[in-house]
């Protein structure tokens, strides 16, 4: 269980702002304690539990990036064509029982091993051949084409950090230096609840004044895409002995307590009561719309533990709304995970990307050769906050892979599109 205190969430203040919240859920919150290891296989979605040192360099040998021709670059003539003699042919998996000798060339492909002593390589559409001999241009620096061990990931070095919850791509990257099992945290235990006379399980029937329970299906969701652990226990009427046991009875073996609905102040809301009960309860006066009432607290779970609670409102909109700001910060903090905050740009840029790539900044129209300058000049933009492309109309997809490519070349490495729809390809 996670160990919670019962002021954990204590606040003295109006209207707490998000970022409050943030910072409290950060500082008194503690994660799961409880670890496992895992296979590779079932390591996605779940949250490291301890640092991960690379054990070999990434790729572990020097390596050609293209298909072509290795060669020693001291051999090449600066000013002119350079003849050399091809004595070997290299494929990916194979490596070369001797090193290339003076004047000499090596064929290579991608992935295979550089040959001792080669340090360039030549792309084949680059060359030509002459029976056993391979003819080079001049110009080609020192190095091009070839990919030098330890280039992507050094040997010691940090590969993934604790806390990272595991993509795809963190699970292939620990395959890449030879891992088959990781530590992780124990998966978050979530109990589920909708609450209302009101709410009707759907397939069910309904009377003329109910409405069909959406909620629990949406939250439920939500938290599987988090990696939680969910109960779902139905649908609690607003009854407030019948709350009161069972949100008692779901803290003692779950980290964290969540319901929609019966969380305002109305006579039939009892789910703020129960929890003033049955534990300690901090009615978030939180500056969200929409969302407001968002009910947060601490129920005992017994043994000394104690599992966190939150009411969210009924409305599906204002419950997708305060899951997304409230309790996704708080399961991540339980999880173990590190912080993963909305993007929070202090001075956002807007493009209008028109359907023929014409762009603007402000009011003046931009020509896309001239972008990085426009930017520099119109806004003094810190390339660490977000882009964001906006679009009146659907651009052609090859013109808006165009228009953040050169934001990416130009030093914006985070773009977002708002309201923007590409064209299939």
């Amino acid at each position: 269980m996670a160990q919670l205190t019962d002021d954990c969430f204590a606040f003295a203040g109006p209207l707490m702002p998000i970022a409050e919240m943030e910072r409290l859920i950060a500082e008194r919150v503690q994660p799961v304690s409880e670890t496992a290891t895992v296979r590779l296989a079932a390591a996605r979605g779940r949250v490291l539990a301890a640092d991960i040192i690379a054990p070999l360099d990434l790729p572990p040998f020097d390596n050609s990036a293209v298909d072509g021709y290795a060669v020693r670059h001291r051999d090449l003539d600066p000013n002119g064509e350079t003849t050399l003699a091809v004595t070997g042919r290299l494929t990916a998996g194979s490596a070369a029982r001797v090193p290339i000798g003076a004047g000499q060339a090596t064929r290579i492909f991608t992935g295979a091993p550089m040959p001792a002593d080669s340090d360039t390589v030549f792309m084949q559409e680059d060359v030509r051949t002459e029976g056993d001999a391979v003819i080079v241009p001049a110009g080609l620096k020192p190095g091009a084409n070839r990919r030098l061990a330890g280039e992507d990931v050094k040997k010691g070095s940090l590969l993934l950090p604790a806390g990272r919850r595991l993509a795809a791509q963190d699970v292939a990257l620990a395959a890449a230096v030879g891992l088959t099992e990781l530590k992780v945290r124990r998966r978050v235990r979530v109990a589920l609840f909708s609450t209302g006379d009101e709410i009707v399980e759907p397939g069910k029937p309904r009377p003329a004044a109910a409405l069909y329970d959406a909620n629990r299906f949406l939250l439920d969701g939500m938290l599987d895409r988090l990696g939680a652990k969910v109960t779902d226990l139905g649908i609690l009427k607003d009854d407030p002995a019948a709350l009161e046991t069972a949100i008692a009875k779901a803290a003692r073996d779950h980290d964290l307590v969540l319901t929609s609905g019966g969380v305002s102040t109305g006579e039939a809301d009892h789910v703020r009561d129960a929890i003033e009960k049955i534990g300690r309860l901090v009615f978030w006066r939180v500056a969200i719309k929409p969302g407001r009432p968002v009910a947060m607290g601490v129920v005992p779970g017994g043994a000394g533990v104690a599992a966190a609670f939150v009411g969210l409102p009924g409305n599906p909109v204002a419950a997708f709304v305060t899951f997304a700001r409230v309790v996704r910060p708080l399961f991540l903090r339980l999880a173990g995970a590190n912080a993963e905050p909305q993007p929070k740009p202090d001075a956002p840029v807007y493009l209008t990307v028109q359907a023929d790539l014409s762009l603007s900044v402000g009011d003046e129209p931009v020509a896309p050769e001239a972008l990085a300058d426009a930017l520099d000049l119109a806004t003094d933009h810190d390339t660490e906050q977000p882009i964001f492309l906006r679009a009146d109309e659907a651009v052609p997809y090859g013109d808006l892979m165009e228009v953040m490519n050169r934001l990416r070349d130009a030093g914006y490495l985070k773009v977002a599109l708002v309201g923007l729809e590409a064209m299939a390809p």
